[in-house]
C-alpha cells in the first residue's frame, strides 16, 4: 500500500507539472516509490536485483535479450510462412523514440511487474506471485489499442515469462533485456505494433494481409495464435532452468 500511495502521488505531481515525456513520468514514479518504501519499511535493506557489477548486469540483460530476439524472430518466421504478410525495408531505427519511449517503458514495467511488490510477493509464494502479477500484467493491457482476447492471453503468458525470467537468477535484467528485446524485434525493427503501439518509424514495415488470429491484426503479434505456441513453449523451458545460486554475484 505504500508503494501504491507513493506511486501514484509522483505520477500525479508530474502530471501536474505538465512533465512532457509520458514513460519517463512512469519509470521516475516507479523508481521514487521503490526507493521511498525500501528506505522506510525495510530500513534501506533489500536487495533489489537492480543494482548489480556492470559484467553481472551486462551478462543478464544479454542472456535477455538472446531469448527475446529468438522468440520474436519465430513467431515473425510462422507468420510469414502462414499467411500473405511480407516484410519490406522502413524508413530506419527509431534512435531517438528508443530512448523516449521504449527504454523507459520497460524498466518501468519490470520495477513495477517485477520490482520490490512482487518480489515481497515471491518470497512468501513463489509460484502465485508469478501468475497474480501475470494476471495484473495483463490487466493493464485491457485498455491499449486494438486489444483483443487473445492478445491479452498473450500479455498474461508473456507476464509468466517474464516472472520466470526474474526467478533465473533472482534480478531484474535477464527480464529488462527479455523485454526490451521483444519489444524492439517487434516494433523498431520489424514493423508491427507493440501491444498496440504503432512506433514512428521502423527497420521493415509489414505489407500484405492474413487472418487476424495468424497475424495477430491491429494489436501485433501478441494477438497472434502463433505466439501463444511460442510463449507456452518458452515458459515450458524457462521453467526447465533451475535457479542458479551461483550467478548472483
Amino acid at each position: 500500500m505504500l508503494f501504491v500511495c507513493f506511486y501514484v502521488a509522483t505520477l500525479i505531481a508530474l502530471a501536474w507539472s505538465r512533465f512532457p515525456l509520458p514513460q519517463w513520468t512512469g519509470l521516475i514514479s516507479v523508481s521514487v516509490a521503490t526507493a521511498v518504501t525500501i528506505a522506510i519499511w525495510e530500513r534501506g535493506r533489500w536487495r533489489l536485483g537492480l543494482f548489480e557489477p556492470p559484467r553481472v548486469a551486462l551478462a543478464d540483460t544479454a542472456r535477455g535479450m538472446v531469448w527475446g530476439f529468438a522468440l520474436i524472430g519465430s513467431c515473425t518466421l510462422l507468420v510469414l510462412l502462414s499467411s500473405e504478410v511480407r516484410e519490406e525495408r522502413g524508413a530506419g531505427f527509431p534512435w531517438i523514440e528508443l530512448i523516449t519511449t521504449f527504454i523507459p517503458a520497460v524498466i518501468h514495467e519490470e520495477l513495477l511487474f517485477r520490482g520490490y511488490g512482487f518480489q515481497k510477493l515471491y518470497r512468501w509464494k513463489r509460484g502465485f506471485a508469478i501468475v497474480f502479477v501475470a494476471i495484473i500484467f495483463a490487466a493493464l493491457h485491457a485498455r491499449n489499442d486494438a486489444v483483443t482476447t487473445l492478445g491479452l492471453v498473450n500479455v498474461f503468458l508473456g507476464g509468466v515469462l517474464l516472472g520466470l525470467a526474474y526467478a533465473r537468477f533472482e534480478r531484474l535484467w535477464f527480464p529488462i533485456g527479455l523485454h526490451l528485446a521483444w519489444n524492439l524485434m517487434t516494433g523498431p525493427i520489424l514493423g508491427h505494433e507493440v501491444s498496440g503501439y504503432e512506433s514512428l518509424r521502423t527497420v521493415f514495415v509489414e505489407v500484405g494481409e492474413g487472418s487476424p488470429w495468424i497475424t495477430g491484426g491491429e494489436f501485433g503479434l501478441e494477438g497472434s495464435a502463433w505466439m501463444t505456441a511460442i510463449e507456452i513453449a518458452a515458459i515450458g523451458l524457462m521453467a526447465r532452468l533451475e535457479y542458479d545460486p551461483r550467478a548472483r554475484r
